[in-house]
């Protein structure tokens, strides 16, 4: 199902790339014989379904072809590559920090439920959705590398982990706020059962009550949420990599629109990255229901 997925969004943003007005050169400095040309180089004068087909079987052979526009028509995917390696890297360290984060004050909350530590907690965690992340990131900019020079003001790829680590914090900040709400909610639902309430008879308390009996089996609604943030946090930010100068896939699509000539070839490229990795994520969640929680295995299995 996912590859028959893959395939069909593939299609559908094919299409619907070709069918939009203009032409992915910039016109302004083309005569029209220049644009006919170079619509028989790419392909365009063919008809729809044989450029589709000649796409599929440059797209298994491992190419995403060259660009109409961008980088003088070089080779969409070494560029692609390196810019996702930088967006990657900086969403894997905004992953690991905002879900670490966000489950330590999930379950500070709701093992202190109506508290004034879970007031605490809340509060930081509502703030989380309100803020807007560009503000977060000016402020980040303004204090630690302007007011206390500390950390670089813009990214440097020779120094990745040291001058990443302003943008990561920058991205975590949602996936802290959300995973903390949906964290404290569940834990408070599960510690309110009657299994978790057994256990507490027995003297089982505190932390070590959430490891064995609770944090498993609330798990299940905060990985769900986690899915699309993830896909979010790997495939870039377009305002924090403008805002911070990383080369990431989130720049290259605004480059890729915002140019002389939209490069559709580019766009088409990043938008089935987007997907592949939206969907592979969603396959993974659909793998660790079953790890989380061995019901799920023997429902599957019964039915």
């Amino acid at each position: 199902m996912s590859v028959l997925t893959l395939f069909v969004i593939i299609f559908v943003l094919f299409v619907l790339i070709r069918i939009m007005p203009g032409d992915p050169f910039p016109v302004e400095r083309m005569t029209a014989e220049m644009i006919a040309q170079k619509r028989i180089e790419l392909g365009l004068d063919k008809p729809l379904l044989e450029q589709f087909i000649n796409y599929m079987s440059m797209l298994l052979s491992g190419s995403f072809g060259n660009g109409t526009s961008l980088y003088n028509g070089a080779p969409i995917k070494p560029i692609l590559l390196a810019c996702l390696e930088n967006s990657f890297k900086i969403g894997v360290l905004a992953i690991a920090f905002g879900t670490t984060v966000g489950l330590t004050i999930g379950i500070i909350a709701a093992l202190n439920r109506g508290t004034i530590i879970d007031g605490v907690c809340t509060i930081v965690s509502i703030l989380g959705v309100c803020i807007p992340s560009y503000v977060f990131m000016i402020f980040l900019q303004y204090f630690f590398a302007y007011q206390i020079p500390f950390f670089p003001y813009f990214f440097d790829p020779s120094r990745f982990l040291f001058s990443s680590i302003m943008p990561s914090m920058s991205l975590s900040l949602l996936t802290i706020s959300t995973v903390a709400r949906f964290t404290r909610n569940e834990l408070i639902e599960v510690m309110n059962s009657d299994y978790v309430k057994l256990a507490e008879s027995k003297g089982i308390y505190g932390f070590e009550l959430i490891r064995r009996h609770v944090l498993r089996n609330a798990l299940i609604p905060v990985v769900t949420v986690i899915a699309p943030l993830v896909v979010d946090l790997l495939t870039g930010a377009m305002v924090m990599e403008k805002i911070y100068g990383v080369n990431g896939v989130g720049k290259l699509m605004v480059d890729a629109i915002a140019g002389e000539g939209i490069d559709y070839n580019y766009v088409l490229a990043l938008s089935i990255v987007f997907s592949s990795l939206y969907i592979g994520i969603m396959l993974v969640l659909d793998i660790l229901y079953g790890i989380i929680d061995p019901r799920i295995r023997l429902a599957s299995k019964e039915g």
